[in-house]
């Protein structure tokens, strides 16, 4: 290829002098080249004549097709710098429910304010659904929520980047005659009725309240911590609910008090090699970027 692009050099000059002055070479350099060119396809591609190269048959029908390969490789270049240079460049994004109604939109916004070539595209899924995904190269990289007894099992290929922690909450009925403060011992609730979340959560709640000397009673199973609200408000039971999933929808009826509930870890996955992409690592700032904007709001 490198000789079809000097052979190329050389016919648009018309001459070996005026393609080795293109090329910033020597005369020789280039007459070798193309000699070894000619010996490679078998038959001369020019004939030298006193002031310059005239194209042989063969010559020409190379010509065509060197002209096509010097455009897709400047179409190339020209590709490659608008990714390197964030111009250009898509990024599946597979995020669970409540980061993706809190933490997402506005890194997707940061993103295409900063780097509007940049195509985020977002999927969402439940961090053991989302890490597959990673897995198999269907996500570039995945915002997945782990509590401290369940870490994430991940594999040599896969990196984790921690982002921040989602305080767990208790979420109350309004009319609830121990909504009226701002904190509560779990174990004051011993006698409720008790909506539970995923596996994950589950297990969480399960934990917690060993901890406090009593197992939940738990009624109701949903991962949409809008039903569970709802389930709460019309007093049918109480719950525990990450401070993500209450950012994004609270609702009116309930009350949302601290305990010692534990939180969960935020953190991205994406494949390790990855990190030198640079979609991949704006995506990884601005998510990131998110994270902490949320926990400063927490914390005001």
């Amino acid at each position: 290829m490198r000789r079809v692009l000097i052979f190329r050099t050389v016919a648009r000059a018309g001459s070996i002098a005026g393609g080795a002055r293109g090329l910033g070479w020597t005369q020789p350099a280039v007459s070798q080249h193309l000699r070894q060119l000619e010996r490679e396809v078998r038959c001369p591609l020019v004939i030298r004549q006193p002031r310059g190269v005239r194209l042989t048959e063969a010559g020409h029908a190379l010509l065509a097709h060197a002209d096509a390969l010097a455009a897709r490789l400047h179409s190339a270049e020209e590709e490659l710098a608008a990714l390197a240079t964030l111009r250009a460049g898509t990024v599946r994004l597979a995020a669970f429910p409540s980061a993706s109604a809190t933490l997402v939109p506005p890194a997707l916004a940061e993103l295409a304010t900063s780097h509007p070539g940049l195509d985020v595209q977002l999927m969402e899924a439940e961090p053991p659904e989302a890490l597959d995904r990673v897995r198999a190269g269907a996500a570039d990289m995945a915002v997945v929520f782990a509590y401290p007894e369940t870490e994430p099992l991940l594999t040599p290929e896969l990196t984790m980047r921690p982002i921040g922690e989602d305080p767990i909450k208790v979420v109350l009925p309004a009319e609830h005659p121990l909504a009226g403060g701002d904190r509560i011992e779990l174990s004051a609730l011993r006698e409720e009725r008790w909506v539970a979340g995923c596996a994950r959560c589950r297990e969480h709640l399960r934990r917690v309240c060993a901890r406090s000397g009593f197992q939940p009673d738990t009624r109701h199973t949903t991962d949409d911590y809008v039903v569970a609200q709802a389930l709460v408000a019309d007093g049918l039971a109480v719950t525990l609910l990450p401070q993500l999933a209450l950012r994004s929808y609270r609702h009116p009826k309930v009350a949302v008090l601290d305990a010692e509930a534990g939180s969960r870890q935020l953190m991205i996955i994406h494949h390790r090699e990855s990190t030198r992409t640079p979609a991949i690592a704006a995506s990884v700032a601005a998510i990131t970027a998110a994270a902490r904007c949320q926990s400063e709001r927490r914390a005001e």
